[in-house]
């Protein structure tokens, strides 16, 4: 006599709906001027000039702005890649890298500061 199996097959909606999702934060700081941050948005995460500019007003204005939200691989990727993209030139006193935290999107999932 033959067994079925149950079944385990997920559709991809389900599966995209199960996936958390995390929010890549850029923080603001003095050491780091509007064209840095345009440059690296720019680089790093392929924005246009004006997105990129809109995210250096947000951080400059907020403190802080969302540049990507995604799964949580894709997100600690672009945190490292913030967190070496060095130090402004444009500024002598800048020491390093701007910093970046990753937060849970809505909807829950742990969370990782860094």
């Amino acid at each position: 006599m033959p067994t079925t199996l149950p079944d385990t097959h997920i559709d991809q909606g389900t599966q995209d709906a199960l996936t958390p999702l995390y929010h890549l934060v850029l923080l603001d700081d003095d050491e780091h001027s509007y064209e840095y941050v345009i440059e690296m948005l720019m680089k790093l995460f392929c924005l246009s000039a004006d997105q990129a500019y809109r995210h250096a007003v947000e951080v400059d204005a907020s403190g802080r702005t969302i540049v990507l939200t995604a799964e949580l691989p894709l997100v600690s990727f672009g945190r490292d890649q913030i967190h070496s993209y060095g130090a402004d030139y444009r500024i002598p006193k800048c020491k390093g890298s701007m910093s970046a935290i990753i937060e849970p999107a809505a909807g829950g999932g742990g969370g990782q500061n860094c």
